[in-house]
């Protein structure tokens, strides 16, 4: 972080007023959101972290291993005297309401002034915590800037990154919906619309972490917001589609690795359930990418398997394969995960979310969006919602099941063409599943579930068809 004086007399630095003394703290371009080649898991078995490389496999990008040995080395090597000269802070924090079953509490050492007021923000910092840190029943947390600074810093990422948004239809009906995007593709401007569509409105319940366990009546999905703030990226977002941040000329209004946190209570249009210990039931799971051509506006998945194939399947762009949303985070092996959720679906009388795909990012061939989105994305949720109420609304496609042309909303929105926004085409599927087929092996080898190479295959023999 770069600490820059602000003169006596009060100045505007963009839309911030800074009354004399103040600080403005800038995120240095360097210090990423996350360094993934240095994100480790440590285990015993390398195994447990990562699936094996086939022979002749390239780079591993489903995480990194280290062994206990190795990263006591690296701690060893690394930190003793790394604070000396400076304050360390201790830190007893909950990730989650104090005394939520989904709650974890952890203990955080850091000598940054910086991340002791973040996390204040974004956790609950607290005496609240200490029956937990008296049963030995926490996570420990170190961190230090180094002597001397290093040019890169590190992120803590808790599982999974799924935003949450209360979605309320004009009848008064609220439904919850959780959603996993990769980064730059939208997931705290979905969290905090305004929506576009008249009668409808949304609430947040949290711009980008969930956790999510059945409940004690079967359903699939209750899910609290573990942070106590919100972190999103900056540039080019901001003033578009939250009415509670002041306007802003639509240019960069800062570098791409630009951060900020900021309390959520402080959010107008927080869920009133946010906080909510036990969580609130989710009735949709949204997975999406940053995807120009080729992938429909929104199709939903013809049931939970298909559903975690789908998730297991995002990408963002044309190269960077990102499945749910966790190629940074995954905290075990990838194989295994996908295993999890697959095993979710087999549970005896639960009650499991829809699962759905969006992709805002379609362009046409002079290389225009062909989608408004920000506070539009509302009609797509419009749909969503009508899907989990049980219409029947919808065609089915090799991909998934997509909006009849009558049952979205394009009203008021001159120049959009619904088979603009559907396209399903042989050749792009064609090419997307030998992709795919080629990342699984490569990637997951034999700890990909059978029952996901299962579903590529029939995806295969459905585009065949078309």
């Amino acid at each position: 972080m770069q600490g820059v004086v602000v003169p006596p007399k009060n100045k505007v630095f963009g839309f911030f007023l800074c009354p004399p003394p103040s600080w403005l703290a800038r995120t240095d371009p360097r210090d990423v959101a996350r360094v993934e080649s240095r994100t480790v898991l440590v285990t015993d078995r390398e195994r447990d972290a990562i699936p094996p490389k086939p022979p002749g496999g390239g780079p591993q990008q489903l995480g990194n291993w280290m062994s206990p040995a190795a990263f006591e080395q690296a701690v060893q090597e690394r930190f003793p005297g790394c604070m000396e000269g400076r304050t360390m802070y201790i830190l007893p924090f909950s990730m989650g309401p104090v005394g939520s079953p989904l709650a974890k509490v952890g203990l955080q050492l850091t000598d940054s002034p910086y991340v002791a007021a973040s996390m204040r923000i974004m956790t609950r910092v607290g005496p609240q915590t200490f029956p937990a840190l008296a049963r030995d029943d926490f996570v420990r947390c170190l961190h230090s800037v180094g002597q001397p600074l290093p040019s890169l810093g590190g992120f803590g990422g808790p599982l999974p990154t799924l935003l949450i948004l209360g979605v309320t239809d004009p009848a008064g009906k609220k439904r919850y919906v959780a959603a996993a995007f990769p980064s730059a593709c939208g997931k705290t401007n979905l969290a905090m619309m305004t929506p576009a569509l008249p009668g409808w409105r949304v609430h947040c319940v949290g711009d980008d972490i969930a956790w999510m366990k059945f409940d004690a009546e079967g359903d699939g999905g209750r899910g609290p917001f573990p942070v106590g703030g919100a972190g999103p990226g900056g540039p080019g977002t901001l003033g578009f589609s939250w009415p509670w941040w002041p306007q802003c000329d639509p240019q960069p209004c800062a570098h791409p690795n630009s951060r900020f946190c900021a309390p959520a209570n402080q959010c107008p249009i927080m869920d009133p359930a946010w906080e909510d210990p036990e969580g609130v039931p989710i009735d949709a799971i949204i997975f999406g990418g940053r995807r120009p051509e080729g992938v429909p506006l929104v199709y939903e998945a013809f049931n939970w398997r298909h559903g975690v194939f789908v998730g297991s399947a995002m990408r963002s762009r044309r190269l960077m394969h990102d499945p749910f949303a966790m190629r940074p985070f995954f905290g075990y092996n990838a194989g295994q995960y996908l295993a999890h959720w697959l095993a979710v679906g087999e549970r005896e009388g639960a009650r499991l979310p829809r699962i759905f795909h969006v992709n805002w990012f379609l362009r046409d061939g002079a290389g225009r969006f062909v989608w408004p989105g920000f506070g539009h994305n509302a009609r797509v949720l419009a749909w969503i919602c009508s899907r989990v109420a049980g219409e029947d609304n919808a065609e089915t496609t090799p991909v998934g099941l997509v909006p009849r042309e009558d049952a979205l909303d394009l009203d008021g929105l001159p120049g959009v063409s619904y088979g603009d926004l559907f396209p399903v085409s042989r050749p792009f599927w064609e090419k997307e599943a030998r992709e795919l087929r080629r990342y699984y092996e490569e990637n997951f080898g034999e700890d990909l579930p059978k029952e996901v190479m299962g579903e590529l295959s029939a995806l295969e023999e459905r585009v065949k068809k078309m």
